[in-house]
């Protein structure tokens, strides 16, 4: 999970991917230099309409999906698609829970509740319907 501070990833402690497992990286590594979009063309992920679905699709599997999602919800970021959402989700979501003061605290305690509960699921399935 995330380590305990505020930075994702760079203070070198243990971080784990979507399926709970321990990451092995460098000290120097992010988590955007973990993420499965990190050798496609950024162009790919800032489409509009009907490509949006297959940029959405990029992110599937992704060991760094929460984390993803997680920056763009605590940063307010408006274009492009992270962690497997639209700028119309984030939206959504924003609208939904507008008292979240740490999307990442959330993402990440409902990640381990969905584990606990459906402990026989594919790694990262299903999960963010929880939040």
């Amino acid at each position: 999970m995330f380590s305990d501070c505020a930075c994702p990833g760079e203070c070198g402690r243990p971080d784990r991917g979507e399926d709970g497992v321990e990451v092995a990286r460098d000290e120097h590594e992010t988590w955007a230099e973990r993420g499965l979009c990190r050798k496609v063309d950024p162009d790919t992920l800032f489409v509009e309409g009907a490509a949006q679905n297959h940029a959405k699709a990029l992110c599937t599997g992704c060991p760094v999906r929460t984390e993803c999602l997680a920056h763009a919800l605590d940063n307010r970021i408006d274009h492009g698609v992270w962690g497997g959402t639209t700028e119309r989700d984030r939206r959504a979501l924003l609208r939904r829970r507008p008292t979240v003061t740490s999307w990442r605290n959330l993402l990440e305690a409902a990640r381990a509740e969905y584990s606990r509960q459906s402990p026989h699921q594919e790694p990262g399935a299903g999960w963010t319907q929880a939040v």
